[in-house]
């Protein structure tokens, strides 16, 4: 558990929540921010500060429990739609620097999670794949389809 970390208090039964989910590498418990009622943090039990430093095993088993968060609120809310996200580094919003994943329930219209301050600009595709190819050497595994 790192030190002062809310979400490793929670994972240890040291802090309250309410739990909606456990298994052997997560947890899943109901955020105390309810701009719509049902939206959930999905969280590792290991401290990982953020997606990057997150391995494989952890990662099938966290996005497994966000998959059946995700089907287990649309199913109890009836809403019309859910929102998936996560935030990394300060720069990114990201609050609570242990990795969590935000399941949302959504409504048309309710303008949550408007993402682009402006319209975002469409580069061209010599652009495009350029990032691409300056992306590509710093992948650890898997490549270019």
């Amino acid at each position: 558990m790192a030190n002062g970390c809310i979400f490793c208090e929670i994972v240890a039964k040291d802090a309250p929540a309410s739990f909606v989910r456990e298994d052997a590498l997560t947890v899943a418990f109901i955020d105390t921010r309810q701009f719509h009622l049902g939206h959930i943090l999905v969280v590792p039990k290991a401290h990982l500060a953020d997606i990057r430093e997150l391995d494989g095993e952890t990662g099938a088993a966290l996005m497994a429990a966000v998959v059946d968060v995700t089907r287990a609120v649309s199913s109890a809310l009836s809403c019309q739609g859910i929102s998936v996200w996560n935030s990394n580094g300060e720069a990114a919003g990201q609050e609570v620097p242990h990795l969590h994943f935000h399941v949302h329930p959504r409504w048309q219209s309710d303008r949550l999670l408007e993402v682009y301050p402006s319209p975002p600009g469409s580069p061209d595709r010599a652009t495009l794949d350029a990032l691409a190819a300056s992306i590509r050497p710093h992948l650890l595994s898997g490549s270019a389809a």
